[in-house]
Order: structure tokens, then C-alpha cells, then sequence
């Protein structure tokens, strides 16, 4: 296999951060922000140059285009996933990456804000990348490599693949994706038009890392209903909504459950927004667990707080009501574990030593397995994700493209009589 060129990439990478494709939670459209579509649009160009087939960007905003098979017998269709969203947690407005070249270990005074320093011993990653190049923001901005980089890295395996025929491959579907940041990336995304028998995400972080579980995830929404008079003439009649809301959420557990004292398999129960007044206050909780059970469990605990509340308080209502927001992909994927297989495998090939790992959090790729496409996650190569602090080392991005180009010849490989 010929070397990977970051010409293939980087170029790109560089390019689709200046796009502002920042997702909001409050707009109540689809995609919430019609800037990510410029991005999109962008892409449907570069696919058309590129050569490949069905290039479209759909009514809801995803694009879509295929690479044919270059082999004379059946390979199972493969799809390649990324989103073009960055988070509403920080701009992603006028980006400007930098790119430290040479590295050698030292913390990273972000050019920009000096007070955002990127510092190695809270970064162990960075150790594999001395003496190579890294890209960061300048400090104003966050980068965006979540998840630009998987496409920019997606965008390079089929330049490569196109260029050099002889590496054999089945059919290839891409699919850019929208509002996935936000929890709705594949609200409209069609498995059955999209043709794929297996797809991955190209979203997730340290270089080597496969990632076949996520979180199961529900949203649970606390209503508080107070009793508001006349703050003058308010004694034995007020009942404030606020302050019930502030007990509820200083009954919390201080050492467990949240996400400030949680890792790896522990869930949590995370209080993620709140808006209050005398009469009306309402709690949104993150509730996060690796099995349903333990959602269950915390939603449970969750109700109880809100009954004796609702008790304590009355005529004042304290009502919770559930959400299901996606599931553990690791209950579907199971049923099929050569999809896993075949990427560690891809890892192997690149001559990284691979990381079977879980998300403490959900992809695309949660809600399109169970909607019948199974979907594990292949690293980027990026870090810091949601914050000015984000970087990714360009060789973990030549091993990604390295490994997606492995993937669809395994497939090929493995499907041949």
C-alpha cells in the first residue's frame, strides 16, 4: 500500500473549519442552523469532482454520495459517516487554526487567549505526538475537528481510493450528516434509501480506538409549579418554585452520579439546564447509564426526590416526565460482531495497536443501529472536543485515512468466494 499523502486531507481539514456549521438547541427548525448547509454544499461540490456517483444534499440537509465497486462479486455495502455540526458550546465562528509543526512536548500557549494553554501533563496523548505536527485553534474559537476531521478524513480515503484502483473494495455509500451535536443527526436519515449493510462513524478521538458501546441516554424533565403572591404580602401564602428547585437539586448525591464523579462504565444523573421563577421552574437532567437497568435506576431516584417534594411543598407540583433520547449500541452490535472485528483488524493493518473502547456519550451511530444499520465508531485522531483547547496531530489523521482504506479492502477481502 502506497503511503498516505496528508495532501489528501489536510488541505480539506483546513478549509472545512473556516465553515461556521454551529448546531443550536434552541432553533425549531431542521437543520437548526441553516449555515451548515454551506458546508454541505461545499461537499456536494467536491464530490462531484471527485467523480463519485449519486451526489445529493437532501431536503433535511445530509449529503450523500456513493464510490462504486471496483470488484466482479458481491461485497456487502459499507457506509462512511461523519457529521458537519460543530457544538453550540463555543463558537465555531471565524476559526483560525494554527499548526504547531515539530512538536516537542511542551504546554501549548494558544496564540490569541494566553490564558488557553493546552499543557502536556493534562494531555497524555500528546506524548506519541513529539517530534510531529499538531493543529489548534488560536484560542478565541473552538477547532472543530469533531467532527470536520472524520469528513476530511473520509474525503481523503476515497481520493486515494480513486487514485489507486488496484486496492480492491466493494460499493461505498458516504453520508455528512447535520444536528448531530444537538441529538438529532439522524431524526430524518433514511437506512433504507442510504443502501448500506454496515456503516461506521468516523467521529470518534484517540488514534487506534474502535468504539462499540455508547451510553443509553434519556432526557428527564423536571416541572416545578409554585404558588406566587405579592412578595408583600406573601407570608404563610408564596410558595417558591425556585427555591423547591434548588432543594431538589442540593439533594443530590455529592460524590456519585454526576458527571464531575463519574468514569468509565458509571452513569450519571446530570442537572443540565434550569429556568425559575415563584411560579413556574423547570429542570432539564442528562441521564446517562450503560444499560437501561441503570436509567432506570436513576430515573427511580429521580421520581422519589420530585414525590416527596411535590408532598412537602403542596398545593406546589413537582412533576418529572422521561424521554428516551438513544440506546446502547452494543446491545445491537453484538448480534453481528464482525463489523467490530473487521475494523480492529483495519487498525492492525495500519500498524496501530488497537483500542476497544466505549463513548461516555452517543454518535450517530447509537440510533442507526437500532434502527437497523449496525454502526461502530473509528477514531480521528482529535482531542478536547467542545472546547477552545481542542487539537488533533496530523499523523493520527494519515492513520485514520490509513485505516478506512484497510476497512473497505477487509470487506472485500473477506467477501470474496
Amino acid at each position: 500500500m502506497k503511503p498516505i499523502d496528508r495532501r489528501l486531507f489536510l488541505d480539506r481539514f483546513l478549509t472545512y473549519v473556516k465553515f461556521d456549521t454551529q448546531s443550536s438547541e434552541e432553533s425549531k427548525t431542521y437543520p437548526s442552523t441553516e449555515k451548515q448547509k454551506e458546508l454541505g454544499r461545499h461537499l456536494v461540490k467536491e464530490l462531484k469532482e471527485l467523480g463519485l456517483k449519486d451526489v445529493e444534499m437532501d431536503e433535511h440537509g445530509y449529503v450523500f454520495a456513493t464510490l462504486p465497486s471496483n470488484v466482479d462479486y458481491e461485497v456487502p455495502v459499507i457506509g462512511l459517516i461523519s457529521h458537519m455540526d460543530t457544538s453550540p458550546e463555543v463558537s465555531g465562528a471565524n476559526v483560525n487554526p494554527v499548526i504547531h509543526k515539530n512538536y516537542q512536548g511542551e504546554d501549548i500557549v494558544l496564540p490569541n487567549d494566553p490564558e488557553q494553554v493546552i499543557k502536556f501533563d493534562q494531555n497524555p496523548e500528546l506524548k506519541h505526538c513529539i517530534g510531529k505536527d499538531i493543529i489548534t485553534t488560536d484560542g478565541t474559537t473552538l477547532l472543530g475537528a469533531d467532527d470536520k476531521a472524520g469528513i476530511a478524513e473520509i474525503m481523503g480515503t476515497l481520493q486515494y481510493l480513486i487514485e489507486n484502483p488496484e486496492i480492491k473494495h466493494g460499493t461505498i455509500r458516504v453520508a455528512f450528516t447535520v444536528d448531530e451535536e444537538v441529538g438529532t443527526g439522524t431524526k430524518y436519515f433514511d437506512v433504507k434509501k442510504f443502501g448500506a449493510d454496515y456503516a461506521y462513524t468516523i467521529d470518534g478521538e484517540s488514534l487506534g480506538e474502535i468504539e462499540d458501546e455508547t451510553f443509553c441516554a434519556d432526557t428527564a424533565y423536571v416541572t416545578i409549579k409554585g404558588v406566587n403572591v405579592h412578595p408583600g404580602y406573601a407570608k404563610g401564602k408564596m410558595i417558591n418554585g425556585i427555591k423547591i428547585g434548588a432543594e431538589l437539586i442540593e439533594r443530590l448525591p455529592k460524590d456519585r452520579m454526576s458527571p464531575e464523579t463519574t468514569e468509565g462504565r458509571e452513569g450519571y444523573l446530570h442537572p443540565h439546564a434550569f429556568k425559575g421563577s415563584v411560579e413556574l421552574t423547570e429542570i432539564t437532567f442528562l441521564v446517562r447509564d450503560f444499560t437501561v437497568e441503570g436509567l432506570e435506576e436513576k430515573e427511580k431516584f429521580l421520581q422519589e426526590l420530585c414525590d416527596e417534594l411535590g408532598k412537602k411543598y403542596a398545593p406546589a407540583t413537582v412533576e418529572l416526565k422521561i424521554e428516551e433520547s438513544y440506546r446502547n449500541m452494543k446491545y445491537k452490535i453484538d448480534e453481528d460482531p464482525k463489523v467490530v472485528e473487521y475494523a480492529i483488524e483495519a487498525v492492525k493493518r495500519a500498524g496501530i495497536e488497537p483500542r476497544h473502547s466505549l463513548i461516555r456519550g452517543g454518535t450517530d451511530g447509537s440510533r442507526l443501529s437500532f434502527m437497523g444499520l449496525l454502526t461502530p465508531n473509528i477514531f480521528t485522531g482529535g482531542h478536547n472536543f467542545h472546547s477552545k483547547k481542542e487539537w488533533i496531530c496530523i499523523y493520527d489523521m494519515e492513520k485514520a485515512v490509513e485505516t478506512l482504506v484497510n476497512l473497505v479492502q477487509i470487506w472485500a477481502e473477506k467477501s470474496k468466494k
